[in-house]
């Protein structure tokens, strides 16, 4: 008897496979061993689901607020009493360690179910008036209808869950599409949720690249959200805008991470090793991939976050001493190594390098000096355990530096100067500037992103407006 996972689609509640019957490989990253197969759904798939969430719109748009709440919130208790599940369904599909997905990405997923399940009752519009003689105007926020959404590998339950939880908060249907390499936690919580959600209110189906063109082609959805690449982001900007689809795009990240003179080196070598290297391999559009340092501290902060890397070593997730996993696939170790074997003659390996042989898609966490900026190290994104270090002389000359990029997402200022970092955190073009330490994120406060990096705002009431529109309503006083 066959133990090789089978995945299905969710789609109205139910279990589905691909109407053609074809399927997609599901590869462990730290063996390169496939261990199950995930469903490759095709057109007549997305034209069935996208019916099924169309119907079942009708009926949780039509539920309160408060119905929608304690349905998130029963949600939110299902995958947190489910947590085991989760975490070995996530750390085996990504490879990450244990304690990463059972300490911190799943929490933070249930916190964001939770939060959103309140902020359905806390929608705003605007003040009722009357502006025109004779007649009392008001205004009314409204789901847009089904939301069409696909989500990056990087992160796979936790950007599920941050892209579900604002849009059923609202009161819109979704159909979800995982990143192909790692469906297996969105499709558990797909399941789970059918439980206590509406037949298709939330639907997750499996595919590849061509699964998700066809979803931003069909004519149901009112609005597309991607995590992904700048080029799939400009790709679903232009199918959205043939037919005017909302499109809610996050894409990707180059993050400086702005080290003066006066800051605490051991502090920030430790925060920026930690982000660039611990947990997820340095695979985050938020994680610390440029270091820009002063010319007071640039030799002693090189050596700092050499020793970190030297610490810091990737392993499966059963390694209670990996500080981080393997790489997504054998593509995208290719990319990482690739980088590093073109490296110009000017530029220092000072830790790392190499891709660990063996078993899975391991690469040392590697740190690159004297790195100019018009490498392609420093324009590119990456998504692996390698960060560059650059030096500045003046604080004009880091934040040109900082902003010579195409992105803008994230970055950090390390300074004992809060004067500076005020103005650091003024000129930096990005959407969130951190002071002494870099990457946490919390529900309450905007995720969003400037130039390249995205063109929506996630977390906050900020994520929840994004899902809803306004719509005007005026009523003559008399009668």
């Amino acid at each position: 008897m066959s133990t090789a996972l089978e995945l299905r689609n969710v789609v109205g509640g139910g279990r589905a496979g691909a109407v053609s019957g074809e399927t997609l490989p599901l590869v462990d990253p730290s063996s390169g061993e496939e261990y199950g197969r995930s469903p490759l759904t095709r057109w007549t798939d997305v034209d069935e689901v996208m019916g099924v969430a169309a119907s079942a719109f009708e009926q949780w748009s039509a539920a309160t607020p408060g119905q929608r709440q304690r349905s998130l919130l029963r949600v939110a208790d299902a995958v947190e009493a489910s947590a085991e599940r989760f975490v070995v369904a996530e750390c085996r599909n990504t490879g990450k360690p244990w304690e990463v997905v059972r300490g911190v990405e799943l929490p933070r997923a249930v916190d964001l179910l939770r939060f959103y399940a309140g902020a359905a009752r806390l929608q705003e519009a605007g003040a009722g008036g009357e502006y025109e003689a004779g007649c009392t105007s008001f205004a009314r926020r409204e789901p847009i209808g089904v939301c069409a959404q696909v989500t990056s590998w990087t992160h796979p339950l936790l950007l599920a869950v941050a892209r579900v939880a604002p849009a059923l908060a609202a009161g819109n249907a979704v159909v979800l599409k995982p990143a192909e390499t790692t469906p297996v936690s969105a499709v558990l919580l797909a399941e789970l949720a059918a439980e206590v959600l509406p037949a298709g209110v939330l639907n997750v189906v499996c595919g590849d690249r061509d699964s998700g063109r066809a979803m931003v082609a069909h004519e149901v959805p009112g609005m597309f959200s991607i995590t992904g690449t700048v080029r799939s982001g400009m790709e679903v900007a232009g199918s959205a805008a043939a037919d005017l689809k909302r499109a809610h795009l996050q894409l990707g990240g180059k993050a400086p991470a702005v080290v003066f003179d006066d800051a605490d080196v051991g502090r920030a070598a430790r925060g920026i090793a930690s982000s660039a290297f611990g947990g997820d391999a340095g695979q985050s559009c938020t994680a610390a991939s440029r270091v820009l340092a002063g010319p007071g501290v640039y030799e002693e902060l090189v050596a700092a976050l050499a020793e970190q890397a030297e610490v810091l070593r990737p392993g499966p997730p059963q390694d209670p001493d990996a500080a981080f996993g393997p790489l997504n696939s054998a593509g995208q170790l290719e990319l990482v190594a690739g980088y590093v074997e073109r490296l110009p003659e000017h530029a220092r390996v000072v830790a790392g390098g190499r891709r660990r042989a063996g078993r899975g898609f391991f690469h040392e966490a590697t740190v690159v000096a004297d790195v100019e900026q018009g490498d392609e190290l420093v324009q590119h994104e990456v998504l692996g355990p390698l960060v560059t270090v650059q030096r500045f002389g003046s604080e004009a000359e880091a934040v040109a530096l900082a902003n010579g990029v195409r992105y803008g997402l994230v970055a950090s200022v390390w300074t004992r100067d809060h004067a500076r970092a005020l103005r650091m955190s003024r000129a930096l073009q990005a959407g969130t500037v951190w002071v002494n330490v870099h990457r946490p994120l919390v529900a309450e406060m905007p995720h969003s992103g400037f130039k390249h990096s995205a063109s929506a705002r996630d977390f906050g009431r900020f994520g929840l407006e994004e899902y809803s529109r306004i719509k005007h309503v005026m009523s003559a006083l008399d009668g």
